[in-house]
């Protein structure tokens, strides 16, 4: 199974924020929307880094309640590892393992067009196995 599967199911709707926002309002849209990380959108194209629950937590160990006021670019990651279509589930999986990370967005040609969560690889992954152990049944039935 590939990233283009995942995104054919889940669909390619990206969340993002402008590094300009403060990080009141990411937590805003991450509320809103249910979700645990933004794309950051900047002057460079596709994104210019990625806001998570993660970014949040460490800024509020750090610097307390001030960091909500904070432009998300002060606190955003930067070092963003992204993927393509054809990358693999099991490749996305080691990806996001090696790296621990939790969101991957997806980029084609220069252009955004979609995240990837740990969930939704964990999701297709379990959707895999029964498919697989329903299969197996039918087959050994079959006997």
């Amino acid at each position: 199974m590939r990233v283009s599967n995942l995104l054919t199911t889940k669909g390619r709707d990206v969340a993002t924020i402008s590094q300009e926002r403060t990080v009141t309002d990411a937590l805003q849209v991450l509320k809103e929307r249910g979700i645990g990380a933004l794309v950051v959108t900047g002057p460079t194209a596709p994104l210019v880094g990625i806001f998570s629950e993660r970014d949040i937590v460490r800024a509020l160990a750090s610097r307390g309640e001030g960091a909500l006021q904070a432009k998300v670019s002060e606190l955003m990651s930067t070092d963003v590892t992204s993927c393509v279509e054809s990358t693999t589930v099991i490749e996305l999986m080691g990806l996001m393992t090696e790296r621990h990370i939790r969101h991957v967005p997806v980029v084609q040609e220069g252009n955004l067009v979609g995240m990837i969560s740990i969930g939704d690889v964990v999701k297709a992954r379990f959707d895999e196995l029964e498919h697989e152990k329903k299969d197996l049944l039918d087959y050994v039935s079959s006997w």
